[in-house]
């Protein structure tokens, strides 16, 4: 049985401008992972989330859930794909965690990196890239990506 990843980028414009506090500073739906044709490489889930993760990668991001402040289009993405036995390893990371990760980290056996498996160069690219320019325009921590599976 195949795994599938479903998820979203989201952005919080108004943190950049008014602080991460202020009640304005709420997520934003940016784009569906879909839409980005990143299908569901597992060595890269495996690094990224710890899903599938047959490979020994230490994952970047698992199991934090789905965040209390998400968008209210994350939301009922994420509630349209069923009941919550149908999904799992909810998780999300932002741009800075992600431009902080040791892209050179191999898995177990040593023979594949974590830039090689998911990096700009990979299936994840595009959302690299969304995620890239959104942070130059909000700040890199009012930029993350949500991703379940089922």
């Amino acid at each position: 049985m195949s795994t599938e990843v479903s998820g979203l980028i989201e952005c919080r414009p108004g943190a950049r401008l008014w602080g991460s506090d202020d009640e304005d500073s709420v997520w934003h739906a940016a784009i569906d992972l879909w839409l980005l044709d990143i299908g569901n490489a597992y060595d890269a889930l495996a690094c990224l989330f710890g899903v599938r993760n047959s490979y020994g990668f230490r994952p970047l991001t698992e199991n934090r859930g789905l965040p209390s402040d998400a968008s209210d289009a994350l939301a009922s993405a994420y509630m349209a794909y069923g009941p919550p036995d149908d999904i799992h390893g909810t998780t999300w990371i932002t741009w800075s965690e992600l431009l902080s990760a040791d892209w050179r980290e191999t898995d177990r056996s040593g023979t594949h990196s974590r830039a090689q498996v998911a990096g700009d160069a990979s299936h994840w690219a595009p959302a690299w890239s969304i995620m890239r320019t959104l942070s130059d325009l909000h700040g890199a921590s009012n930029v993350r990506l949500v991703v379940w599976f089922s």
